[in-house]
């Protein structure tokens, strides 16, 4: 199986680091702290690696974008766009500021009409970023327990990584919908605002979204 490199180290990149654990992948996370590093390594039991944010994009094949959105692309500068080139990226970033809610509406720093999927894809024009896993909290993304198997959408340039990204999500536990290339992040990011909607009114969580078909 392909080698998995995750770049954060904070709730989502730990939970998605599980998923590919317990899915038999050999999998990497990165921080740029030494002592989250040895932290990692100690919470995990030695069943993952950790490493810096360049040597994780430049060993690993599949990479997982799990920094905070404000952070994204000064981390893509420090790991390097030369090491991403031809592999898969799993962006599960959002551009939220800190800022507060308003009225339980998350603030981004983006416009709807260009998406930091996008600013991130030009960054590393030779990737094939696929966004993924930015819509449902971290306590869900691996094996969802729902009243049905709830729906992943995800969009990207690249056909065969979205392939690739799709089997990932079917160990996962989730369906996947493609939107398409990768200006269709511009409407999947959005989903992180409605989904937070309920858990800042009223610290609701337990929820994710489902595509029905006829």
């Amino acid at each position: 199986m392909k080698k998995v490199g995750i770049i954060g180290s904070g709730n989502v990149g730990q939970a998605l680091a599980e998923g590919f654990v317990k899915n038999g992948y050999q999998t990497t996370i990165a921080s740029r702290s030494e002592e989250k590093r040895k932290e990692l390594e100690q919470a995990f039991e030695g069943k993952i690696k950790t490493d810096t944010l360049e040597n994780t994009a430049r060993n690993n094949d599949i990479i997982v974008f799990a920094v905070k959105g404000g952070k994204a692309k000064e981390a893509l500068a420090v790991l390097k766009v030369d090491n991403l080139k031809g592999k898969t990226v799993i962006d599960a970033t959002n551009p939220i500021e800190d800022a507060a809610p308003v009225k339980g509406v998350l603030v981004y720093s983006t416009s709807i009409n260009k998406s930091l999927m996008e600013e991130l894809q030009e960054m590393a024009a030779e990737a094939k970023f696929v966004k993924a896993f930015n819509s449902v909290g971290a306590g869900h993304m691996v094996d969802p327990l729902f009243e049905s198997k709830p729906t992943m959408f995800i969009c990207g340039n690249d056909t065969e990584a979205k392939k690739e990204v799709s089997e990932i999500l079917d160990k996962f536990g989730w369906e996947t919908a493609d939107m398409g290339f990768a200006e269709a992040a511009r409407a999947i990011e959005p989903l992180a605002m409605l989904w937070c909607i309920p858990g800042f009114s009223n610290n609701s969580w337990n929820h994710a979204f489902k595509l029905l078909k006829k």
